[in-house]
């Protein structure tokens, strides 16, 4: 229960939702504001209640006119079906909502104008949720896809450039549909700054991916990854190299000789020795 209870506590509303609302009772579209709010809502919980089923640390919900966000303190070190299943909980909120609505208008405990209204509004937040953008949930699950076949710093920068690649092509596609309507505009924007955001934060993403790998909770890992490294490659090139979901050995080679290491090793040497660009050959000596 008080996991529960921290999670509400923890549900912030962005100031600019309080600006909005303001310009939806100037305009009489507060009914509209609030039926955009609880369907953002529900669908954030999706997301809070798939991570509690996993004891996921849920940090705070922050809620947006239209969107959200359901911060997490997991850092990609998760087993790959739970990151799955967190994700799409959110989006298949929007086809409980569907059936909610199809119950309640047949029910007449809704008009015929308020369930046609609920359902565009379910589906357009449904479809651009589903927008492989950074960092709703299409872009989460592009991140998913590349670190399953790459290291986990590649498939981040690589959902960063895809993500405003796409923002860019909704920009256009914007400017030529639909040049005068705010609240899409409003929307770009806010992805383009938490993109930005994201970029900025690359390193630091990173790099909390490698503390929890060496002091969080351990996790047992079913797949080994080898990599072959030089001797004189500095040791945070080789961190960039490392996959989620994998167990590392690091596969040395030394004059046509081959050494092992553990990632442990390497983990100890970059956080605890701060040997950040110490050539990687001269762990060996070490251990």
């Amino acid at each position: 229960m008080n996991k529960w209870l921290s999670t509400f506590m923890n549900i912030h509303i962005h100031p600019l939702f309080w600006f909005i609302a303001l310009i939806a009772i100037m305009t009489a579209q507060f009914q509209t504001l609030l039926l955009l709010f609880w369907i953002v809502l529900w669908h954030e919980l999706g997301h809070v209640v798939a991570a509690h089923m996993f004891s996921w640390r849920v940090k705070r919900v922050l809620l947006l006119p239209f969107g959200g966000v359901a911060e997490m303190d997991e850092h990609g070190n998760r087993p790959f079906y739970e990151e799955l299943i967190v994700t799409i909980a959110g989006p298949l909120q929007h086809l409980i909502i569907f059936f909610i609505a199809y119950i309640a208008h047949h029910a007449n405990v809704i008009s015929s104008e308020m369930y046609h209204q609920l359902l565009e509004y379910n589906l357009s937040i449904l479809l651009i949720n589903l927008l492989p953008i950074w960092p709703l949930d299409g872009g989460k699950l592009f991140f998913l896809y590349r670190t399953a076949r790459t290291s986990f710093r590649r498939a981040h920068e690589q959902t960063i450039y895809a993500s405003a690649f796409v923002l860019m092509i909704c920009f256009v596609v914007l400017l030529v549909v639909a040049p005068l309507n705010v609240n899409l505009w409003i929307i770009g924007f806010f992805l383009a700054y938490a993109l930005w955001g994201e970029w900025k934060q690359r390193t630091y993403v990173w790099i909390r991916f490698l503390l929890e790998r060496y002091y969080g909770k351990r996790v047992e890992y079913v797949t080994l990854k080898r990599l072959v490294v030089d001797a004189n490659d500095p040791l945070f090139r080789v961190l960039l190299l490392f996959h989620r979901g994998k167990k590392h050995a690091i596969i040395v080679k030394k004059n046509h000789i081959e050494m092992e290491l553990d990632e442990n090793e390497l983990l100890y040497a970059y956080f605890h020795e701060k040997r950040t660009n110490e050539p990687i050959g001269h762990l060996i000596h070490t251990y």
